[in-house]
């Protein structure tokens, strides 16, 4: 098996061999940190979607989604604390001229101690970074980067600028004619989509709070240090939701929404040991309280997701700057309020990172007589890419148009996949690498009883049943 990065980078590999992920732009030499996701990345991704969404607002009666425009007006930054407050301290190499994010270039530090065995020296270091971060002291970022001599990795020298503020957000021009152009952003999150709309869901949808609103889509942010695969991008896709309570419930709700969303996570399969929540040291501009679900990664635990108690910093905003109430009348107490809000928000590409990482499986098949072994991927069959795989044993004897058969009768329930060409031992290889957890095989036996072979991916245990039953096993094990 291969150690933490060697297992990080085959699992990049095996996403390219496989059309789950594509550099994007490739052949013109790609853009840096943007990604596409191929044929059977967009049908993983658009599953765990699904299952967020199903989760979310399917079996929650209170809650309900949306679809907000990613173009907004640009007071909502302004309202929202976007403008004044969305921005990361960066620091210079005046000898390479490289740009770095000062937390990533600390914690770049941390790990190397931490490799070197010196655990307790890269807590503390980490623990000082928290506290001058805390406290928006860059005098002291920066003389504990130079304190403990951290280098530029391109230049080999400590020769640094002085920390400064980077604003993350992407502006763009709306209009026609440029000097009628007005300046907007993309939105570098999709939660206010939600605040913006909230009169409108909560009066249309007759809503009574406690309720919530969901929402994925695309976010964009102007990461300069863009990193690690699609764990961090310019371009990426969140799953949020906003939950609108009473004043003064929300240490309740959000101590519910950190239980409801771990359990969310573990319900894909992944041993509770994989996860942890990270209380914030430094919160928010927004916030009373936060934390976040860290997983497990190749490259070590990592944030996930964030929950984080808003309070009625955003809807209270929004009322200031619009001059529209954003108040709801609570009859059960007889009370006009601004609602507070604790919100669960999730990175979509994270979460398939996330899945990918627990997935990918590296087996050595080797007997005394022969070598051998397989990549799979043990993807919970509720989000296969492919559920089912259809393969006639040869191209011949009637054995494909039985095979075409069962596909029809499969392929509107659930993403199926024919082939044809190569050995069966080949084309159940080339399954299991893209995670598909069932395939069927079509023979000879098949025209005598009408059976046939049913091979299952993570034991590869092979079973005889009836043609017949092939969609309801299916459908009982990815339900």
């Amino acid at each position: 098996m291969a150690t933490d990065n060697n297992r990080f980078q085959a699992i990049i590999s095996h996403c390219k061999e496989y059309g789950f992920i594509f550099q994007s732009s490739e052949i013109y030499d790609g853009l840096s940190a943007v990604y596409d996701y191929g044929q059977w990345g967009s049908e993983l991704k658009k599953n765990i979607r699904d299952y967020w969404w199903k989760s979310m607002t399917q079996m929650h009666e209170n809650i309900v989604g949306i679809d907000a425009a990613i173009f907004m007006h640009p007071t909502t930054w302004k309202a929202s604390g976007h403008v004044d407050n969305f921005s990361d301290p960066m620091i210079d190499n005046k000898d390479s001229k490289k740009r770095y994010r000062v937390d990533h270039l600390i914690e770049a530090k941390a790990d190397e101690l931490e490799k070197e065995g010196k655990k307790a020296d890269a807590d503390a270091l980490l623990a000082e970074m928290d506290k001058l971060l805390a406290a928006n002291d860059y005098e002291g970022l920066k003389k504990l980067i130079e304190d403990r001599k951290i280098k530029c990795t391109v230049s080999g020298t400590g020769n640094w600028t002085e920390v400064r503020q980077f604003n993350l957000m992407f502006s763009t021009q709306l209009g026609s004619v440029s000097e009628e152009a007005s300046e907007i952003y993309l939105r570098p999150e999709t939660a206010q989509g939600i605040f913006v709309n909230f009169l409108n869901v909560q009066k249309t949808g007759r809503m009574k709070i406690p309720f919530g609103i969901a929402q994925t889509g695309k976010a964009f942010r102007n990461e300069i240090v863009a990193r690690q695969f699609i764990f961090r991008m310019r371009e990426f896709e969140q799953m949020e939701m906003q939950f609108f309570i009473r004043p003064g419930s929300q240490k309740e709700w959000y101590e519910y929404w950190k239980e409801e969303r771990m359990k969310w996570h573990l319900s894909l399969g992944i041993p509770k040991e994989k996860f942890r929540f990270h209380d914030h040291v430094k919160l928010a501009h927004y916030a009373d309280a936060a934390c976040d679900i860290e997983y497990e990664f190749p490259i070590g635990f990592k944030e996930l997701e964030g929950i984080h108690s808003r309070t009625d910093f955003d809807l209270r905003n929004h009322q200031e700057y619009s001059k529209k109430k954003m108040q709801y009348f609570d009859s059960e107490i007889n009370q006009n309020y601004i609602p507070y809000v604790v919100e669960t928000s999730v990175g979509l590409d994270r979460t398939f990172m996330m899945i990918l990482s627990e997935a990918y499986t590296e087996e050595d098949l080797s007997t005394a007589d022969k070598q051998d072994s397989r990549v799979v991927l043990k993807i919970p069959p509720k989000l296969a890419p492919i559920k089912l795989a259809v393969l006639p044993l040869v191209k011949k004897d009637g054995l494909p148009e039985i095979a075409r058969e069962i596909m029809d009768d499969c392929k509107s329930h659930f993403r199926c996949f024919y082939e044809e060409k190569d050995t069966i031992g080949k084309r159940y290889r080339r399954m299991d690498a893209i995670g598909t957890p069932f395939c069927i095989t079509v023979d000879k036996q098949t025209k005598e009883d009408g059976t046939v072979t049913i091979r299952h991916r993570d034991s590869m245990q092979q079973d005889r049943i009836p043609a017949t039953q092939v969609r309801e096993l299916v459908q009982k094990h990815i339900g």
